[in-house]
C-alpha cells in the first residue's frame, strides 16, 4: 500500500512518514501543491493525506480537482480547521475522512488502515492475475489453491507488481518501494 502525504509542514510530515513506515506502508511526502500533483500523475497511490493549506494551491482545490479527475482516490483531510463547518465543507467536496490537529497518532493510523482497508475499490483487498490470487490484507499469495512461501521481499515486490498491472515499474520504483517497507 502507497500513501502520499501532501503537508508543508516538514516536521509533521517526517514524524508521520515514519510511523507509516514503521507499520509497512511505502510512503512518499511532498510540500506542495505542484509537487503532488506530480506524484500523482506518476504513480498509483492508495490513500492521499492532505493538509488544506499548502501552498500554492489550498488544499480544497487540491481535492476539487483530484475529483474532477473523476479520481476515487481515498483522501484523509488533515488540518488545523477544525470548525463543523469546515469539516462539512472537506467531506462534501469529497474527502472520505476529516481529522484536526493535533490529533493522536494512533487514531490516524487506525483511519489511514480503514480508509486502505476500502480502498478506492470498496473494500477489495484481493487481487487476481491469471491463476494467482494475491491477498493484499493477509499479504498471501494463492497459485492453484496452494500458498507460496515467499519472503516479506518477495511478497512486497509481487505487491508493487500486481497493484501496477499493465504499467511500467522502474528499477528506482521497486528499489524506493523496497526501501520503505521495513519489513521486506
Amino acid at each position: 500500500m502507497r500513501i502520499l502525504i501532501a503537508e508543508d509542514d516538514s516536521i509533521l510530515a517526517d514524524g508521520l512518514s515514519r510511523s507509516l513506515r514503521h507499520n509497512g506502508y511505502a510512503v512518499d511526502a511532498v510540500r506542495d501543491w505542484l509537487a503532488a500533483d506530480s506524484a500523482l500523475a506518476a504513480q498509483a497511490f492508495d490513500l492521499l493525506i492532505l493538509d488544506l493549506g499548502l501552498p500554492q494551491l489550498a488544499g480544497r482545490e487540491v481535492l476539487r480537482r483530484l475529483r474532477a479527475r473523476n479520481s476515487a482516490l481515498p483522501v484523509l483531510i488533515l488540518t488545523a480547521a477544525d470548525s463543523i463547518e469546515q469539516r462539512v465543507k472537506g467531506l462534501d467536496l469529497g474527502a472520505d475522512d476529516y481529522m484536526a490537529k493535533p490529533f493522536a497518532l494512533s487514531e490516524l493510523e487506525a483511519r489511514v488502515r480503514a480508509l486502505t482497508r476500502r480502498g478506492a475499490g470498496g473494500g477489495a483487498t484481493m487481487i487476481k492475475h491469471g491463476r494467482l490470487l494475491f491477498d493484499q490484507t493477509g499479504r498471501v499469495a494463492i497459485v492453484d489453491d496452494q500458498t507460496l512461501d515467499l519472503s516479506a521481499r518477495e511478497v512486497s515486490l509481487l505487491e508493487i507488481l500486481l497493484t501496477r498491472s499493465g504499467r511500467m515499474v522502474s528499477k528506482t520504483q521497486l528499489v524506493d518501494h523496497l526501501s520503505s517497507n521495513p519489513a521486506a
